[in-house]
Protein backbone atom coordinates (compact mmCIF):
# COMPACT_ATOMS: atom_id res chain seq x y z
CA UNK A 1 0.00 0.00 0.00
CA UNK A 2 1.29 3.35 -1.05
CA UNK A 3 3.01 5.21 2.12
CA UNK A 4 0.71 8.46 2.38
CA UNK A 5 1.41 10.78 4.55
CA UNK A 6 -0.85 12.31 7.63
CA UNK A 7 0.66 15.56 9.65
CA UNK A 8 -1.03 14.21 12.72
CA UNK A 9 -0.78 16.45 16.04
CA UNK A 10 2.70 14.89 18.20
CA UNK A 11 3.68 15.25 21.84
CA UNK A 12 4.82 19.13 22.66
CA UNK A 13 8.68 18.64 23.32
CA UNK A 14 10.41 20.18 26.08
CA UNK A 15 11.74 23.33 25.54
CA UNK A 16 15.36 23.63 25.32
CA UNK A 17 16.36 27.44 24.73
CA UNK A 18 14.92 30.25 23.21
CA UNK A 19 14.96 31.94 19.92
CA UNK A 20 15.77 35.50 19.48
CA UNK A 21 13.75 36.37 16.06
CA UNK A 22 11.25 38.88 15.35
CA UNK A 23 7.36 39.38 15.83
CA UNK A 24 6.63 37.37 12.84
CA UNK A 25 3.44 34.69 11.75
CA UNK A 26 5.35 31.69 12.77
CA UNK A 27 4.82 29.32 15.43
CA UNK A 28 8.27 28.69 16.53
CA UNK A 29 10.71 30.92 18.07
CA UNK A 30 10.10 33.67 19.81
CA UNK A 31 10.12 37.50 19.38
CA UNK A 32 13.65 38.93 21.34
CA UNK A 33 16.73 39.80 19.96
CA UNK A 34 20.45 39.22 21.26
CA UNK A 35 21.50 42.10 19.07
CA UNK A 36 18.78 45.31 20.28
CA UNK A 37 16.75 46.96 18.57
CA UNK A 38 16.91 47.71 14.57
CA UNK A 39 19.04 50.09 13.45
CA UNK A 40 16.87 50.33 10.13
CA UNK A 41 14.16 49.55 8.28
CA UNK A 42 12.88 45.97 8.63
CA UNK A 43 13.21 43.73 5.99
CA UNK A 44 10.14 41.70 4.77
CA UNK A 45 11.02 37.57 4.53
CA UNK A 46 8.47 35.47 3.76
CA UNK A 47 9.44 31.48 4.33
CA UNK A 48 7.50 28.73 2.97
CA UNK A 49 7.97 25.94 5.44
CA UNK A 50 8.84 26.59 9.19
CA UNK A 51 11.62 23.63 9.44
CA UNK A 52 13.52 27.05 8.45
CA UNK A 53 11.23 29.69 10.19
CA UNK A 54 13.21 29.93 13.67
CA UNK A 55 16.29 29.87 12.15
CA UNK A 56 15.12 33.00 9.52
CA UNK A 57 13.68 34.43 12.81
CA UNK A 58 16.90 34.48 14.59
CA UNK A 59 18.92 35.51 11.76
CA UNK A 60 16.56 38.41 10.86
CA UNK A 61 15.97 39.92 14.74
CA UNK A 62 14.02 43.11 14.83
CA UNK A 63 15.29 43.98 11.52
CA UNK A 64 13.37 41.41 9.74
CA UNK A 65 9.32 40.83 9.57
CA UNK A 66 9.26 36.74 8.69
CA UNK A 67 5.91 34.95 7.87
CA UNK A 68 6.05 31.69 7.54
CA UNK A 69 3.51 30.18 5.27
CA UNK A 70 2.77 26.72 6.36
CA UNK A 71 3.49 25.68 9.78
CA UNK A 72 4.13 22.42 11.73
CA UNK A 73 1.92 19.76 10.62
CA UNK A 74 -0.83 21.77 9.38
CA UNK A 75 0.08 20.94 5.99
CA UNK A 76 2.12 18.00 4.11
CA UNK A 77 4.71 20.35 1.81
CA UNK A 78 4.99 17.49 -0.50
CA UNK A 79 1.11 18.32 -1.89
CA UNK A 80 0.42 21.57 -1.08
CA UNK A 81 -1.89 23.61 -2.87
CA UNK A 82 -1.73 27.37 -1.38
CA UNK A 83 -4.61 29.74 -1.12
CA UNK A 84 -4.98 33.00 -2.65
CA UNK A 85 -4.13 34.63 1.25
CA UNK A 86 -0.84 32.07 0.88
CA UNK A 87 -0.13 33.69 -2.25
CA UNK A 88 -0.79 37.39 -1.38
CA UNK A 89 1.83 36.92 1.42
CA UNK A 90 4.77 36.93 -1.63
CA UNK A 91 3.45 40.51 -2.92
CA UNK A 92 5.65 42.43 -0.27
CA UNK A 93 8.46 40.24 0.33
CA UNK A 94 11.61 41.46 -0.15
CA UNK A 95 12.96 38.19 0.86
CA UNK A 96 11.76 34.53 -0.10
CA UNK A 97 13.52 31.30 1.88
CA UNK A 98 12.32 28.11 0.20
CA UNK A 99 13.64 24.57 0.60
CA UNK A 100 14.03 24.17 -2.88
CA UNK A 101 14.37 20.28 -4.15
CA UNK A 102 10.74 20.53 -5.61
CA UNK A 103 9.56 20.28 -2.20
CA UNK A 104 7.94 23.88 -1.95
CA UNK A 105 7.26 24.04 -5.96
CA UNK A 106 4.64 26.43 -5.58
CA UNK A 107 6.01 28.88 -3.74
CA UNK A 108 8.16 29.00 -6.78
CA UNK A 109 5.40 29.03 -9.05
CA UNK A 110 4.13 32.34 -6.71
CA UNK A 111 7.64 34.47 -6.79
CA UNK A 112 7.66 33.98 -10.51
CA UNK A 113 4.02 35.35 -11.12
CA UNK A 114 4.69 38.39 -9.11
CA UNK A 115 5.73 41.97 -10.86
CA UNK A 116 8.71 42.81 -9.07
CA UNK A 117 10.66 39.54 -7.92
CA UNK A 118 12.27 39.42 -4.65
CA UNK A 119 15.40 37.93 -3.62
CA UNK A 120 15.41 34.14 -2.90
CA UNK A 121 17.55 31.67 -1.39
CA UNK A 122 17.03 28.11 -2.25
CA UNK A 123 18.38 25.89 0.05
CA UNK A 124 18.75 22.95 -2.50
CA UNK A 125 20.92 25.29 -4.80
CA UNK A 126 23.01 26.72 -1.73
CA UNK A 127 24.00 23.10 -0.87
CA UNK A 128 24.49 21.80 -4.44
CA UNK A 129 22.09 19.05 -4.82
CA UNK A 130 19.82 18.71 -7.62
CA UNK A 131 16.16 18.09 -8.00
CA UNK A 132 15.66 14.23 -7.43
CA UNK A 133 17.55 14.36 -4.48
CA UNK A 134 16.46 13.69 -1.06
CA UNK A 135 15.07 17.45 -0.28
CA UNK A 136 14.73 16.97 3.80
CA UNK A 137 18.02 19.13 4.45
CA UNK A 138 17.34 20.77 7.16
CA UNK A 139 18.85 17.78 8.73
CA UNK A 140 22.22 17.94 6.91
CA UNK A 141 24.07 19.71 10.02
CA UNK A 142 26.12 21.24 7.47
CA UNK A 143 23.73 22.19 5.19
CA UNK A 144 22.01 24.11 7.88
CA UNK A 145 25.11 26.23 8.48
CA UNK A 146 25.56 26.96 4.65
CA UNK A 147 22.17 27.99 3.99
CA UNK A 148 21.71 30.29 7.17
CA UNK A 149 25.16 31.98 5.90
CA UNK A 150 23.15 32.42 2.90
CA UNK A 151 20.38 34.24 4.56
CA UNK A 152 22.18 36.33 6.30
CA UNK A 153 24.34 37.31 2.78
CA UNK A 154 20.94 38.32 1.43
CA UNK A 155 19.45 40.03 4.65
CA UNK A 156 22.61 42.44 4.65
CA UNK A 157 22.78 42.74 0.86
CA UNK A 158 18.69 44.09 1.47
CA UNK A 159 19.44 46.26 4.39
CA UNK A 160 22.93 47.21 4.76
CA UNK A 161 22.74 49.75 7.18
CA UNK A 162 21.98 46.44 9.35
CA UNK A 163 24.94 44.81 8.68
CA UNK A 164 26.82 44.85 11.81
CA UNK A 165 23.25 43.69 13.79
CA UNK A 166 22.74 40.37 11.03
CA UNK A 167 26.30 39.68 11.90
CA UNK A 168 25.69 39.78 15.98
CA UNK A 169 22.56 37.73 15.24
CA UNK A 170 24.26 34.87 13.38
CA UNK A 171 26.95 34.87 15.86
CA UNK A 172 24.26 34.82 18.02
CA UNK A 173 21.92 31.68 16.92
CA UNK A 174 25.80 29.98 15.99
CA UNK A 175 25.69 30.00 20.01
CA UNK A 176 22.41 29.11 20.49
CA UNK A 177 23.16 25.48 18.10
CA UNK A 178 25.57 24.11 20.72
CA UNK A 179 23.40 22.09 22.54
CA UNK A 180 22.90 20.97 19.27
CA UNK A 181 26.06 20.73 18.27
CA UNK A 182 26.74 18.31 21.72
CA UNK A 183 24.72 15.75 20.86
CA UNK A 184 25.22 15.09 17.42
CA UNK A 185 29.16 15.14 18.56
CA UNK A 186 28.24 12.12 21.55
CA UNK A 187 26.43 10.30 18.59
CA UNK A 188 29.13 10.50 16.38
CA UNK A 189 31.69 9.00 19.06
CA UNK A 190 29.56 5.72 19.19
CA UNK A 191 28.24 5.39 15.72
CA UNK A 192 31.01 4.20 13.11
CA UNK A 193 29.87 0.76 13.94
CA UNK A 194 26.18 1.26 14.63
CA UNK A 195 23.49 0.57 11.53
CA UNK A 196 20.58 2.11 10.79
CA UNK A 197 17.36 1.56 8.82
CA UNK A 198 14.60 4.19 8.34
CA UNK A 199 11.22 3.95 7.59
CA UNK A 200 11.46 6.76 5.27
CA UNK A 201 13.79 8.53 4.40
CA UNK A 202 13.50 12.15 6.15
CA UNK A 203 16.67 11.39 9.03
CA UNK A 204 19.29 10.32 6.25
CA UNK A 205 21.41 13.30 6.16
CA UNK A 206 21.63 13.43 9.94
CA UNK A 207 22.31 9.62 9.81
CA UNK A 208 24.91 10.15 7.35
CA UNK A 209 26.69 12.97 8.99
CA UNK A 210 26.65 11.23 12.31
CA UNK A 211 28.37 8.02 10.25
CA UNK A 212 25.94 5.83 11.02
CA UNK A 213 25.14 2.91 8.49
CA UNK A 214 22.22 2.80 6.22
CA UNK A 215 20.76 -0.73 6.85
CA UNK A 216 17.70 0.36 4.85
CA UNK A 217 16.81 -2.06 1.97
CA UNK A 218 17.50 0.24 -0.97
CA UNK A 219 14.45 -0.48 -3.14
CA UNK A 220 12.04 0.03 0.01
CA UNK A 221 14.02 3.61 0.58
CA UNK A 222 13.61 4.53 -2.93
CA UNK A 223 9.57 3.98 -2.89
CA UNK A 224 9.37 5.61 0.18
CA UNK A 225 11.33 8.84 -0.86
CA UNK A 226 9.15 8.71 -4.58
CA UNK A 227 5.70 8.29 -2.11
CA UNK A 228 5.17 5.09 -3.95
CA UNK A 229 4.71 1.13 -2.57
CA UNK A 230 7.89 -0.83 -2.05
CA UNK A 231 8.29 -4.36 -3.20
CA UNK A 232 7.05 -6.95 -1.41
CA UNK A 233 10.73 -8.46 -1.65
CA UNK A 234 11.96 -5.05 -0.26
CA UNK A 235 9.63 -5.07 2.85
CA UNK A 236 10.52 -9.17 3.52
CA UNK A 237 14.36 -7.81 3.65
CA UNK A 238 13.99 -5.01 5.70
CA UNK A 239 12.23 -7.38 8.36
CA UNK A 240 14.61 -9.67 8.35
CA UNK A 241 17.29 -7.90 8.82
CA UNK A 242 15.56 -6.45 12.02
CA UNK A 243 14.90 -9.94 13.01
CA UNK A 244 19.10 -10.94 11.86
CA UNK A 245 19.92 -7.87 14.73
CA UNK A 246 21.56 -6.34 11.49
CA UNK A 247 19.69 -3.23 12.94
CA UNK A 248 20.78 -0.94 15.62
CA UNK A 249 17.98 1.37 15.57
CA UNK A 250 14.88 1.84 13.53
CA UNK A 251 14.34 5.78 12.50
CA UNK A 252 10.06 6.16 12.44
CA UNK A 253 8.94 8.95 11.24
CA UNK A 254 5.76 9.45 13.18
CA UNK A 255 3.87 11.54 10.26
CA UNK A 256 3.39 8.41 7.78
CA UNK A 257 0.50 6.63 8.31
CA UNK A 258 -0.46 3.50 6.67
CA UNK A 259 -0.02 -0.21 6.92
CA UNK A 260 3.46 -0.64 5.56
CA UNK A 261 5.55 1.47 7.90
CA UNK A 262 3.35 0.01 11.00
CA UNK A 263 4.40 -3.40 9.72
CA UNK A 264 7.79 -2.46 9.87
CA UNK A 265 7.49 -1.15 13.55
CA UNK A 266 6.09 -4.40 14.46
CA UNK A 267 8.51 -5.95 13.37
CA UNK A 268 10.85 -3.99 14.71
CA UNK A 269 9.58 -4.46 18.77
CA UNK A 270 9.17 -7.71 18.51
CA UNK A 271 13.48 -8.08 17.49
CA UNK A 272 14.06 -5.55 20.43
CA UNK A 273 15.28 -2.97 18.06
CA UNK A 274 15.14 0.56 19.55
CA UNK A 275 12.38 2.70 17.56
CA UNK A 276 13.40 6.84 17.70
CA UNK A 277 10.40 8.74 16.44
CA UNK A 278 11.12 11.69 14.29
CA UNK A 279 9.00 14.15 12.32
CA UNK A 280 9.42 15.43 8.99
CA UNK A 281 7.84 18.64 10.22
CA UNK A 282 8.23 21.34 13.40
CA UNK A 283 5.52 19.51 16.35
CA UNK A 284 2.67 21.72 17.49
CA UNK A 285 4.51 23.81 20.81
CA UNK A 286 7.97 23.25 19.87
CA UNK A 287 9.76 26.19 20.72
CA UNK A 288 12.66 26.11 18.39
CA UNK A 289 14.56 24.18 15.74
CA UNK A 290 17.24 23.46 18.44
CA UNK A 291 14.61 22.11 20.85
CA UNK A 292 13.11 19.72 17.98
CA UNK A 293 16.33 18.32 17.23
CA UNK A 294 18.13 18.56 20.44
CA UNK A 295 14.77 15.93 21.42
CA UNK A 296 15.15 13.82 18.85
CA UNK A 297 19.26 13.54 18.57
CA UNK A 298 18.91 12.79 22.50
CA UNK A 299 16.55 10.24 21.91
CA UNK A 300 18.93 8.58 19.14
CA UNK A 301 21.98 8.99 21.43
CA UNK A 302 19.97 7.06 23.99
CA UNK A 303 18.65 4.10 21.58
CA UNK A 304 22.45 4.08 21.03
CA UNK A 305 24.36 4.27 24.36
CA UNK A 306 25.99 7.13 23.92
Amino acid sequence: MKLTRLMLPVLVLAALGTGCGSDSDTATGDSSSTAGSCPTEPVSVVVTVDQWGDIVEQLGGDCAEVTTVIKGSSADPHDYEPTPADTAKFDEAQLVVVNGLDYDHWAEKAVDNLDAEPAVVDGGKVVGLEEGDNPHIWYGPDYVRQISTAVTAELKELAPDAAAYFDEQQTAWQTSMKPYDDVIARITAVASDKTFAASEPVFDYMADALGLTNGTPKGYQDAALNESDPSPADIADFEQSLRDDKIDVLVYNTQTEGPTPEQIRGVADDADVPVVDVTETVPPGTTSFVTWQVDQLTALATALGA
